[in-house]
């Protein structure tokens, strides 16, 4: 018969598998992010994937905070993260130690997310911008690629927890 896990079952099984290499050697960063509750919503995924890291700039909020925590449900202490003030020599010393950077943006020469060169390399940081504005401008020529969610309704943008969630889900489709 089919039932539903326990918590205790769950969290066992969770602890005895381990996330695949290119998921833990996946970045995010999250540049410009107003609302906490998005960034708690962006752990909690990182979380779920066992994504490597969270880069935190601009003026995205970092933990402790109650706002944070409500969302992440703790996975603030789980996830490794850091704040970086100058976004922009963080992207030198990333590409650097051979990330390839990709910009999650609607731009004239976005690929779609499902293109495979982003997953080709072990090692890739995802930028996410602004829930309002995207990614800023001057960050653009300095990614290797954009990618876009191929989108089919009405409506033109997508939460960023949202877009967190689809991102990681089809790095670790690729990861497998």
């Amino acid at each position: 018969m089919n039932r539903k896990r326990t918590t205790r079952e769950i969290l066992q099984k969770n602890n005895s598998d381990e996330a695949p290499l290119k998921l833990q050697n996946t970045i995010i960063c999250l540049h410009n992010i107003r609302s906490m509750h998005n960034v708690g919503a962006a752990f909690r995924c990182c979380d779920a994937f066992g994504v490597g890291k969270i880069i935190l700039s601009g003026f995205t909020p970092i933990p402790p905070r109650p706002e944070i925590t409500k969302t992440a449900l703790g996975a603030e202490e789980s996830v490794s993260w850091q704040y970086v003030k100058d976004i922009f020599t963080e992207i030198k010393n990333l590409k650097q130690n051979g990330y390839i950077l990709a910009g999650i943006e609607q731009t004239t020469e976005a690929l779609p997310l499902h293109t495979d060169l982003i997953y080709r390399n072990g090692r890739s940081v995802f930028f996410f911008g602004n829930e309002v504005t995207g990614l800023d401008e001057e960050l653009l020529p300095l990614m290797d690629m954009c990618l876009e969610i191929p989108q089919f309704g009405t409506k033109h943008s997508l939460n960023i927890s949202v877009t967190v969630g689809i991102v990681l889900y089809q790095r670790l489709l690729h990861s497998l």
